[in-house]
């Protein structure tokens, strides 16, 4: 165990993190603190809740401390993939530089470009942003690049399945060459192992073991749904949410869309519950986010990428209305329950065409959940095509409902957006 005090870190931040409460490092903390303060360039492979936020925002507040920043040129730049993750980088440098005269701004999409700019043209120390927003700042001639001394990637296999990486590529090129990058990444597909080769000089390699298992704490349940269609699958989410009665529950989807639909469902059947993902605007992910932290709202609908970086301690169930694409992501969903000592239950609904996707989640985590039974009738929930539309291929396809666009649609962005409409 590595108490913060033996990582070199100022007496000011010492204080700062001993006033969170923490006195122990996590291990990307312990061995990534003492290699940014000695100036080198980092490569940390971590998952997300291993500690990797306070492993780059702690050393750069104490090499910050000398200098002062310019207008319109920070001199740390700090990358996010999503809003909320950009956001949870925010308040660690708020709640950890509180003793120290830095400063700081947040450029994420959905809040107003004006008063962003204000910020700007007073200087910043930290320019925290995700990569859309920083570009468009740049873009328009409010930001200039040339003071940048640190550059943090943070979540860059998440900016890989994002389509991010070209604007990566292009941040990087617009930031001095002599400057110290921490660059962190959960995994090391080819593409994010090209960029760490191409920007990276020298960099120190600490890879902190990805869990092999999931917490102990938390009883991960299986409902077998016994058809593909959304819904049944809703009629199971809402059967096992009013058998659970959840004090506080995250309902994952795969897509943005689906998000809409099952969070609409869920309130026309009298649950109390929001949807959270990229396309509402940032004022109304706020209000949602801190309804359900507080408690006044039960259940949150998200995406996997909305959710990414969400911190919020106490979660009591989490539901898996989609299997997820990526077996890790299993992981990280129900890790949002069962935290700080206390118990949790993880629910996942299976569907026939979920099988491949499933035997992944249960190779990675080396168990099969228990299956419990639950009594539905799903007689009505399942549409069964007309004989006449059946030979015209008018049949509804599961998987695929009114208001929900084609994965290349939502992907490219091409395409009418639709309002979801919720089923039953």
């Amino acid at each position: 165990m590595t108490e913060f005090s033996d990582l070199g870190l100022s007496p000011t931040t010492l204080q700062a993190v001993a006033d969170t409460g923490y006195t122990t490092a996590t291990p990307i903390q312990a061995q990534a603190i003492p290699v940014a303060l000695a100036g080198q360039d980092v490569l940390g492979i971590a998952q997300t809740g291993t500690g990797k936020t306070a492993a780059f925002t702690l050393p750069l507040i104490d090499k910050l401390q000398s200098g002062r920043a310019k207008a319109r040129m920070p001199r740390a730049l700090v990358i996010a993939p999503t809003r909320e993750l950009a956001d949870q980088v925010a308040s660690s440098f708020e709640k950890y530089a509180k003793g120290t005269k830095l400063s700081w701004a947040l450029l994420i999409g959905g809040v107003s470009f004006g008063d962003q700019e204000k910020k700007l043209d007073r200087g910043v120390d930290v320019l925290i942003a995700t990569p859309g927003r920083l570009l468009d700042h740049f873009e328009r001639g409010k930001l200039l690049m040339t003071g940048v001394q640190f550059l943090v990637v943070d979540e860059a296999d998440r900016m890989l399945d994002m389509g991010f990486i070209p604007d990566i590529e292009r941040i990087f090129k617009m930031t001095p060459p002599k400057k110290q990058t921490l660059f962190f990444s959960a995994t090391m597909p080819p593409e994010i192992t090209r960029l760490t080769k191409q920007f990276l000089k020298d960099p120190v390699r600490i890879e902190v073991a990805k869990p092999a298992t999931t917490n102990a704490n938390i009883t991960q349940l299986l409902i077998k749904v016994p058809s593909s269609d959304p819904k049944a699958k809703r009629l199971a989410l809402r059967t096992i949410v009013e058998k659970a009665a959840p004090e506080t529950g995250i309902v994952f989807c795969n897509r943005k869309t689906e998000v809409d639909i099952v969070a609409k469902s869920l309130k026309v059947h009298g649950f109390d519950a929001a949807a959270i993902h990229g396309d509402l605007d940032q004022s109304q992910r706020m209000k949602t986010l801190a309804a359900f932290r507080d408690g006044s709202l039960k259940i949150l609908v998200a995406s996997d990428v909305a959710a990414r970086g969400l911190d919020i301690p106490a979660v009591s169930h989490v539901f898996n209305y989609d299997v997820p694409h990526h077996a890790d992501d299993y992981v990280h969903r129900i890790g949002r329950t069962g935290r700080a000592g206390r118990s949790g239950v993880a629910y996942m609904l299976v569907t026939p065409a979920d099988d491949k996707g499933f035997d992944k989640v249960v190779k990675l985590i080396g168990s099969t959940p228990v299956e419990e039974v639950i009594d539905v009738d799903y007689s009505d929930a399942v549409t069964v095509p007309r004989e006449g539309d059946r030979r015209r291929g008018r049949g509804e396809r599961p998987g695929r409902e009114r208001g929900e666009r084609s994965e290349r649609g939502e992907r490219s962005g091409r395409g009418r957006r639709e309002r979801a409409e919720a089923a039953p």
